[in-house]
């Protein structure tokens, strides 16, 4: 099947995805999602080290590779690489996630290809960055998170350095290359030119550590870990009602009024502990306590009633059931429906940002390993009988 696009927004642009594992793919997802015709270059099956995610048949690896098309080439072959080659002659984006030194290796790094295809835009996403003391090191998610600062700000103080529970270096770098791409494409409209970038896990993560950075390079502040309360606006954060844990926020002198009428304790307002903002910080811990006490007489559900209608944000930590049954959720549209042909029905998350006139949908499932190997190669020219010789040597 031809490309089959997600969107009418990207659908003119082809991307030749050479990423595996997750920052890359998930680069590459986002521009399969709005359009975009993203090929995956994939080793063939005899040569195929653990480059997925939880196997091709499993629910990540669903979830990342959906709406793109795959080919298998060998890249340890002349004619692999000149394949890939002519692939991304023709094409608009290129997205790699190797070890810095390897694209150069194989002669597909961006001045090499930038010769056939000058409007070429090609995106390198790294551990570390492509130059510099640490850009041959291995990189991975959690690495990031401690090097970028994250661990050191999460978790509840005195238990040490905590990840986060998703790999968010690997997709806030995905998700920077993807706005990269479409910068440099936008660029391209008026200089005629394409470009070469680059990100990493590492500058995403520091870049995502967002007013923790600001603390330190204009206040001189080191933050520590602040456990499930907010580091500067109090009281926010995870209290516990009679039946369980909610969060809520108070953000201001007004909000923290509101607050306090609701709770019954309009007494705060006045008390020189609590009245204004360094007070309630320097007496958090008795003030959280105090929260917590008088929550304990109602149930959740009655709090986050109360609060919400009173203009205090709150609401409730739900699990991943808790999450897609949540009525909102469930009208927002979050969850999108697909048929793949080797797993039948799938239900997966849908992009997070509504286009009104050109949206995002999954029109297709994530392919098998070369699925569209030959489709692909004849769209290149190639006929039956170059297809017969490239699969008996193992180009493809």
């Amino acid at each position: 099947m031809p490309h089959l696009p997600a969107s009418t927004a990207l659908q003119r642009f082809r991307v030749i995805d050479l990423t595996q594992v997750r920052a890359g793919p998930t680069c590459c997802r986002q521009l399969a999602d709005w359009g975009a015709d993203v090929i995956q270059v994939q080793m063939p099956e005899h040569m195929r080290g653990d480059d997925t995610l939880g196997g091709q048949d499993g629910s990540d690896y669903q979830y990342t590779h959906r709406n793109k098309r795959s080919i298998t080439l060998d890249l340890k072959q002349d004619e692999g690489i000149a394949t890939l080659k002519r692939l991304i002659a023709g094409a608009d984006v290129v997205v790699e996630n190797f070890r810095p030194d390897v694209k150069f290796r194989l002669g597909i790094d961006y001045e090499a290809l930038a010769a056939d295809n000058p409007g070429l835009v090609y995106a390198s996403i790294s551990g570390f960055g492509q130059t510099g003391p640490l850009a041959t090191r291995p990189g991975f998610d959690q690495i990031a998170q401690g090097m970028g600062g994250l661990m050191s700000v999460t978790g509840i103080p005195g238990d040490g350095p905590v990840r986060v529970g998703i790999p968010i270096a690997d997709l806030c770098a995905g998700i920077f290359a993807a706005q990269g791409i479409l910068v440099a494409l936008l660029e391209r409209e008026t200089s005629g030119k394409g470009q070469f970038l680059h990100t990493s896990l590492l500058e995403s993560m520091v870049y995502m550590m967002d007013f923790q950075t600001s603390r330190y390079l204009i206040d001189g502040e080191v933050a520590s870990q602040a456990g499930n309360y907010h580091p500067t606006s109090i009281p926010t954060g995870v209290y516990k009602a009679r039946d369980g844990y909610m969060n809520i926020a108070v953000f201001g002198s007004k909000i923290w009024e509101r607050f306090c009428n609701i709770l019954g304790a309009p007494e705060w307002i006045a008390d020189g502990r609590y009245h204004d903002k360094l007070g309630r910080s320097v007496n958090r811990d008795a003030l959280n306590a105090e929260i917590n006490r008088r929550l304990a007489e109602h149930d959740r559900s009655h709090w986050i009633q109360q609060f919400n209608e009173g203009g205090v944000a709150c609401g409730e930590i739900n699990d991943m059931r808790g999450v897609f049954a949540e009525p909102q959720i469930q009208h927002l549209g979050m969850v999108k429906e697909v048929v793949s042909k080797w797993q039948g029905p799938q239900r997966l998350v849908g992009q997070p940002v509504q286009l009104e006139r050109t949206p995002s949908t999954v029109a297709r499932a994530a392919p098998r390993r070369g699925e569209h190997s030959e489709e692909i190669l004849r769209e290149l020219g190639l006929g039956t009988e170059d297809l017969t010789r490239m699969k008996a040597a193992g180009v493809y």
